[in-house]
């Protein structure tokens, strides 16, 4: 709720944090753009937005920040990513999915992936998303219990969704290990304040029918997310249209998991009835144009998703195959591909784009309702962005400032659940010059044995 005084002479209401004299773009249902703006904070909830001087009058707050030349804006929502892969940015470039994924990516793993391992990564790219202004990311990955301790100690917002598939995966030796694993991880991490566990089963092509099922009836079971890699290439939808006898969408469909819950990550192969089939179910897509660009995997047609009412985040999958997690760079090259692959340059408009990363992605992970916008009684889910730069001048359209001209590095601030994460540039809550050593050190083992097993593919 927004807090006001009941009368003009009523005393101001407290509050910890006050940012005021800034550009405020709201992302609320009125798409309010608020030029001489202020945000108002109390413990972990909005508790103001709206213009400085009713704000001055409204509040007072033990901490002021002064907002002139200052973008506020709400954080960003990473819809697909697989976080501890950042220990292989750069390991297996320039190839086509399915060798990328079975001849290098699956046996590093297997070989890599470890507790230890998996902390690193994900500390590493918890540090890049909050530098680049992302506030909340959807993970499905391996030893998620390690992840989530990572995200509790440094104060980012996540979904951690432990993947299930049909081979030993590096801390479940079987499926039904896998289930265990996420049954754990509910009891432990249930009713954290900014943690979510969820189901993620890894693709129709590397799960049977019967974990597919399995997955959803615990996801169901629990309230959860159910996330799946989705019709992300050629060769897989003729993998399962030869296999079942359907494209890959209805498979999901008939064998039952189709649901509001479902997270389908890339749906780039999708037919007429396939987006129909989405829409009617309800289910979430989350776009990744910069991994599918790279790996010739297609574009997706979020055009025609979003014409169907499908409600789309955007995501940066992993950075083994994207190669960063810059949010800002995945809206610019999203509104860009999709004008030239349809040949219509109004088409994904530069609102749409920055409403698919953040209000859109609240959407996909249900959390519309407490994050994704500048909303009083929402999160204090917010960044702030330096405006001091020559690509920032002039505003004519501030929609087309933030996605084609502005960068994650002008993020200067990011807060997440009322505490600052990021302040003027510095990270809060992680050691980078330690962080790189930890990581240049496993790189350089996963190096060596890769060139002994003949599956490097670097320099």
């Amino acid at each position: 709720m927004e807090f006001r005084p009941d009368s003009d002479n009523a005393s101001p209401v407290q509050a910890d944090l006050l940012i005021r004299n800034a550009l405020v773009v709201t992302m609320d249902a009125e798409a309010r753009v608020i030029d001489n703006g202020a945000v108002a904070v109390r413990d972990n909830l909005i508790v103001g937005v709206g213009e400085t001087k009713d704000l001055d009058d409204t509040f007072t707050a033990s901490r002021v920040i002064d907002g002139r030349r200052k973008l506020v804006m709400p954080g960003l929502i990473n819809t697909h990513t697989h976080s501890p892969m950042t220990i292989y940015r750069g390991f297996a470039d320039d190839l086509p999915l399915r060798d990328w994924l079975y001849d290098y990516i699956f046996p590093t793993e297997s070989a890599f992936t470890s507790p230890e391992n998996v902390r690193a990564g994900t500390r590493l790219a918890i540090a890049e998303m909050l530098l680049s202004g992302t506030t909340t990311f959807n993970d499905m990955y391996y030893y998620m219990d390690e992840m989530a301790s990572v995200v509790d100690q440094v104060g980012i917002r996540a979904v951690l969704s432990e993947g299930l598939i049909d081979f030993p995966a590096p801390n479940s030796p079987s499926p039904a290990e896998g289930v265990s694993n996420i049954e754990g991880l509910i009891k432990k991490w249930k009713n954290h304040p900014r943690l979510r566990i969820g189901v993620g089963v890894h693709s129709p092509y590397t799960v049977s029918p019967h974990w597919l099922k399995r997955g959803k009836e615990l996801a169901d079971h629990h309230g959860l997310l159910y996330n799946v890699h989705l019709a992300e290439t050629r060769w897989e939808f003729d993998y399962i249209q030869k296999k079942f006898g359907h494209s890959p969408a209805k498979h999901l469909h008939l064998t039952g998991v189709l649901d509001h819950n479902v997270v389908a990550a890339h749906g780039v192969h999708l037919t007429d009835e396939d987006i129909r089939l989405l829409a009617d179910h309800g289910v979430g897509v989350a776009h990744n144009p910069q991994c599918n660009m790279k790996l010739a995997s297609g574009v997706a047609r979020i055009p025609e998703l979003l014409k169907a009412g499908v409600r789309v985040g955007l995501g940066t999958d992993g950075v083994a195959s994207n190669n960063d997690l810059d949010l800002f760079d995945e809206m610019r090259t999203m509104a860009f591909l999709h004008k030239l692959n349809s040949g219509d340059p109004t088409v994904i408009s530069a609102r749409e784009a920055l409403e698919m990363a953040t209000m859109g992605g609240a959407r996909v992970l249900g959390m519309d309702q407490e994050t994704g916008s500048l909303e009083s009684g929402k999160k204090a889910d917010l960044i702030v962005l330096d405006m001091n730069q020559p690509h920032a001048h002039p505003v004519y359209n501030i929609y087309s400032l933030i996605v084609y001209s502005l960068r994650g590095a002008d993020v200067q601030h990011v807060m997440v659940d009322g505490r600052w994460l990021l302040f003027d540039r510095k990270l809060c809550s992680l050691d980078l010059g330690r962080l790189y050593e930890k990581v240049e050190g496993i790189a350089g083992k996963i190096k060596e044995e890769a060139m002994r097993l003949g599956i490097f593919n670097g320099h």
